[in-house]
């Protein structure tokens, strides 16, 4: 009989939720067989009988306590057992008041999985018609970033949910809860609440002599070790500078963004990477929002930037100019940064111990659909993707990731300032991420294994790179924007390396979903049975560990099933706190219980895949009816035979209608015949597909060039700009 042992490093969430009569099954997320000992413990009072399904395995300890005489076990055939004989079977055993456990199989999955239990199987569990209760089985060790103390491998938390019965019993009502237990537990890791600064003291304490980063535009190699002794001495400085919190960044990718970046944190001061491509007007207003006086940025740069409203020399810290003063201080740094343990290093520095939902961050957003909006992420959000973000990709200290997004972006910002130096990769930088060329050229000559990139830049990857220069990419992930499928295989075909899309937004710190390769099969299982896939095509991947999911009406806000499609919400460490200074527009997308209202349309399948069908401000409301421009692009993509088309060529905008609401109009570079005629082709080609005519665009303007923004993202706004114009010089 387990004792109070075995509840050793575990810690129990929703105990009260454990009915203590009437029968029911528990289905676990995972269950080794210490986590069976504990959960026994916490049932003693109840008869328990194990659903277990013939041929599965298990390990050993958990088959030979299976095989027990005294343990009482049900055992099916899932692909023979019918519906029928399966709901008698459990039925009787619950009507006598025991607790039915199914004992998930053993099976290969990402690291982090939030259940070992394809779909399928559970979508034929909850086919019994009985109550069921979820229950998460969280390892914190799985989750865990690489600078926090080794967590015990024992150490687990159990999260109870609510039973679930009739009408609210489904496997996405399922599913959704034990996306709820996954945050609750995340939530609960201490080191979330550490000030940034001290986490990247203790990244590069422990990666220091290991890890570099390498400058691609003059071929600058640096060790960690080196640019955290330039970065305390830069902090000083900077320090001295200003009394505001916030310090301005205005540099592109590469060593000087990296030091200035850890600098201002490490000076207790918040970094703010302004976006030096966007329009004056949302430059302006984007630094009269953060209430920044003093910035750090470089002479060339500055003569490059001549268009960026600069603020007088005063304000301004030149890093050619300053950094070779600071060769003496930066020598004291190093020998001292190597002596001293990071925590010292950090009373030294004044860096706090604790963020927690302290402002460490603020990024605007980057204006597609309106004014910036300027996102405070705070170090919990930023150290909590880090984690999430890391756990999944498992990367390991002989790994490189290409750093070549704008550091205002946010997925630049994250996955390529404060992910390499915590988790101990290797970083090569570079200021464009369209330059490809040279890029590959990076790529080859330093081993990169993590590619990070937008759809729009990855086309230009297509043009003029050979096939060898990438052949050391491990994983190609990208974002920002949805992933055409045409350039997701063009890639593959010349490559032979397959684009996993993600999803995130930067009010999600950004990373939300990630697709991975598949797992390795257990064993010589070739039925499916022995691993969960970690890619779909099309969707944009499993939610992140820690990341509850809902979905509502898109106009009601009224809650739906998972797997109808409908307005995404999330909840989660890594989800902002609120909009600077702008509690009105936070309001419109936080609820009092922290849940984030994205302004995306999508739906999640058995596995847990999300699938993005559009941006709410990519919808249309024509006659009534929500029409989804991404899905229309992609019909008049095969309609005008763009299959192979490496350039975005066409967009959908929608403009006010005086009869309908809204009308749709086509953007597109190609050239042809009178604008009337061809939309008029194009309307019969597309009824013949089976679109339908409320969804075909009334209306085509040619012109040079679809507008996008530095991110690779579409410019929303400019699009309509044109639209609503009704005409643009070529």
């Amino acid at each position: 009989m387990p004792s109070p042992a075995h509840q050793k490093n575990l810690t129990v969430i929703g105990q009260a939720n454990l009915p203590s009569s009437g029968g029911y099954m528990l289905i676990p997320s995972r269950l080794n067989y210490e986590d069976l000992q504990r959960l026994e413990f916490l049932l003693a009072a109840r008869e328990i009988v194990y659903l277990v399904e013939h041929g599965a395995a298990h390990p050993a300890a958990v088959q030979a306590h299976l095989e027990n005489d005294t343990t009482q076990a049900l055992v099916i055939v899932p692909e023979s057992t019918d519906i029928g004989t399966f709901r008698r079977s459990i039925g009787e055993v619950t009507k006598s008041g025991a607790v039915v456990v199914y004992v998930p199989a053993e099976a290969a999955t990402v690291l982090a999985p939030l259940t070992t239990v394809p779909g399928a199987k559970l979508e034929f569990l909850v086919k019994a018609e009985v109550p069921v209760l979820p229950l998460h089985i969280h390892s914190p060790r799985e989750v865990a970033m690489a600078v926090e103390p080794k967590h015990p491998e024992s150490e687990a938390v159990m999260a109870f949910g609510p039973l679930l019965d009739g009408e609210h019993l489904s496997l996405a009502s399922y599913q959704e809860c034990l996306l709820s237990l996954s945050e609750q537990c995340f939530s609960l890791h201490k080191a979330l609440n550490w000030h940034l600064g001290l986490a990247l003291l203790r990244g590069f304490k422990k990666h220091g002599n290991r890890n570099y980063v390498v400058d691609g535009k003059d071929e600058r190699k640096m060790p960690y070790s080196h640019v955290l002794a330039a970065a305390c001495a830069l902090s000083r400085h900077i320090k001295a500078q200003t009394t505001k919190k916030r310090v301005g960044v205005i540099l592109p990718p590469g060593i000087g963004g990296l030091i200035a970046n850890m600098a201002v944190v490490l000076a207790g001061k918040i970094p703010v990477n302004f976006n030096f491509t966007a329009g004056r007007t949302a430059v302006q207003s984007a630094l009269r929002q953060s209430d920044v006086d003093h910035f750090v940025t470089a002479d060339t740069f500055v003569r490059k930037m001549q268009s960026f409203p600069w603020p007088p020399l005063k304000q301004m810290t030149f890093l050619e100019r300053l950094m070779p003063s600071l060769k003496k201080k930066i020598a004291y740094w190093l020998v001292i940064s190597k002596i001293l343990p990071a925590s010292v290093l950090a009373k030294i520095l004044g860096v706090p111990s604790t963020g927690g939902d302290t402002e460490a961050l603020l990024l605007f957003t980057s204006g597609s659909s309106g004014e910036p909006k300027g996102v405070a992420l705070t170090h919990r959000n930023i150290l909590a993707n880090v984690a999430q973000f890391g756990s999944r990709l498992n990367l390991n200290g002989n790994d490189s990731v290409l750093g070549c997004l704008p550091l205002f972006h946010s997925f630049g910002c994250t996955v390529t300032l404060w992910y390499p130096i915590i988790q101990g990769l290797n970083l090569i930088t570079y200021p464009s991420p369209i330059e490809t060329k040279k890029l590959a050229e990076l790529i080859a000559k330093n081993n990169v294994t993590l590619m990070l990139a937008t759809p729009t830049f990855l086309r230009g990857y297509l043009r003029g790179v050979n096939r060898e220069q990438l052949a050391s990419i491990k994983l190609c992930v990208t974002g920002a924007e949805k992933l055409p499928l045409t350039v997701a295989q063009s890639f593959e075909t010349r490559f032979g390396k397959r684009v996993f899309e993600g999803y995130g937004l930067t009010e999600t710190s950004p990373v939300s979903n990630v697709n991975l390769p598949d797992p390795t099969p257990i064993g010589n299982d070739g039925d499916g049975h022995a691993w969960l896939p970690a890619y779909r095509l099309g969707s944009v991947g499993q939610m992140i560990p820690g990341l509850a999911v809902r979905i509502t009406h898109p106009e009601t806000n009224e809650p739906q099933s998972l797997h109808q499609s409908g307005m995404i919400w999330f909840k989660g460490a890594n989800i902002f706190l609120g909009y600077l200074n702008d509690p009105k527009r936070s309001a419109t997308v936080l609820d009092k219980d922290g849940w984030f209202r994205t302004g995306d349309i999508g739906r999640v399948d058995l596995d847990g895949f999300l699938y993005i069908e559009g941006r709410l401000s990519r919808f249309s409301k024509i006659a009534g009816e929500m029409v989804p421009h991404e899905t229309v692009e992609e019909a008049l993509i095969k309609a005008m035979g763009l299959e192979g088309e490496a350039n975005r060529r066409i967009a959908v905008v929608g403009v006010p209608d005086l009869d309908r609401g809204e009308a749709l109009v086509l953007l597109t570079t190609l050239s042809g015949g009178p604008e009337q005629q061809e939309i008029l082709d194009l309307r019969y080609r597309l009824l013949d597909r089976g679109v339908p005519p409320l969804w075909i665009p009334k209306k085509m303007i040619r012109i040079s060039e679809i507008p996008v923004l530095a991110s690779g993202k579409l410019d929303v706004q400019g699009c309509e700009k044109i639209a609503t114009a009704g005409s643009y010089p070529r």
